[in-house]
């Protein structure tokens, strides 16, 4: 997107100025993306069956994860609200999909932006508890608001209790179908989670929410609607948060208290933003891929694998304290979702 300003009509400033919100690598990156994501939905038609039923399970697992680390990076990297209790909405969104579907006869599949919605629902009441705590306080608040929702779902037998329950929904569809279809709606839904936090991110109300993470009285004072703005995103953010529990859940075919509502999904996000880079589109891309292959060779060791994400956590803080995406950007001007505005002649 390209606009022209005409500069002042004076003999030295007639040269016709432009803002420029694309870069080379992010057109490179468009095409790219486009033609990686036409692979990736052909995949169940070209793989070898054998491997093409293993590689859509990885892929809808990995997508659970980089859905639930974007809408974090978007709450606290770009809205400034640092939140480890995010769990609450996954856990949320996953019990709520699967009570539809068990329940109420509703397709499982349809059941997912339901399960989605609700999750966004329970953020408004949540948000009013929340926001009344700031800081450190706000943190480990989210975190005690994520242990009542798992204690409380706990307690609910119809649910399976504290052992959990399976998703009897899909009972009678195919395997290979069921797979097929929970592949390509994990596809659909990481498309649509980096193409929203994009285009938002573009918009007012993205340049807005930049402005409240970096001073809210400054941006309060210029008409801007703090309250409004931190509800929206903590709302958008569950509702991300849902999809990825509900999907999830879609993809496992069980559900319980411990798994649905563990902070090591808020954790594992943190991992993946921090490693990728906090405040980055790219952040979340980057990380998860890193957390996948680390996942993929090394989740045999147990505890070895979680000190090593600790250790490598460390080693990217102290040495790329804006993340390895955030260093390369740096250090090579390399930007494939620019949201800034550029000047040139």
């Amino acid at each position: 997107m390209q606009a022209v300003l005409d500069t002042p009509n004076t003999p030295d400033a007639a040269v016709p100025m432009k803002v420029v919100r694309g870069t080379r690598a992010s057109r490179a990156a468009l095409s790219i993306g486009i033609a990686l994501i036409a692979i990736a939905a052909a995949l169940p038609l070209w793989a070898p069956a054998e491997h093409a039923s293993s590689w859509m399970r990885e892929f809808v697992e990995i997508a659970c994860y980089f859905i639930f680390a974007m809408m974090w990076n978007l709450l606290a990297g770009y809205g400034g609200m640092v939140s480890i209790g995010q769990q609450a909405f996954f856990g949320f969104g996953g019990y709520v999909m699967l009570a539809l579907g068990n329940f109420y006869s509703v397709n499982a599949f349809v059941a997912v932006p339901l399960g989605a919605l609700a999750a966004a629902l329970i953020a408004v009441p949540v948000s009013f508890i929340a926001f009344r705590l700031a800081g450190g306080y706000f943190a480990i608040g989210t975190w005690v608001i994520a242990e009542v929702f798992r204690l409380s779902v706990a307690n609910i037998s119809v649910l399976g209790g504290g052992s959990g329950t399976s998703l009897t929904a899909l009972r009678g569809i195919e395997k290979a179908t069921r797979e097929r279809t929970t592949f390509w709606m994990a596809l659909a839904c990481v498309v649509a989670a980096v193409t929203l936090v994009y285009l938002f991110l573009r918009s007012k109300r993205g340049l807005a929410l930049l402005a409240i993470r970096d001073n809210e009285v400054a941006a309060e004072s210029q008409g801007i609607d703090v309250r409004g703005m931190k509800l929206a995103v903590y709302v958008v953010a569950a509702f991300g948060a849902g999809l990825a529990g509900a999907l999830y859940i879609v993809g496992n075919l069980r559900i319980s208290p411990d798994a649905a509502f563990s902070v090591n999904w808020t954790a594992f996000a943190i991992f993946m933003v921090v490693i990728g880079g906090i405040g980055r589109i790219e952040g979340p891309v980057v990380g998860a891929l890193i957390f996948w292959a680390l996942n993929k060779f090394f989740s045999d060791y147990g505890t070895w694998y979680l000190l090593g994400l600790g250790l490598l956590a460390i080693v990217v803080t102290i040495f790329f304290k804006q993340g390895l995406w955030g260093w390369a950007q740096q250090r090579w001007g390399w930007s494939l979702f620019p949201t800034q505005r550029r000047l040139q002649s």
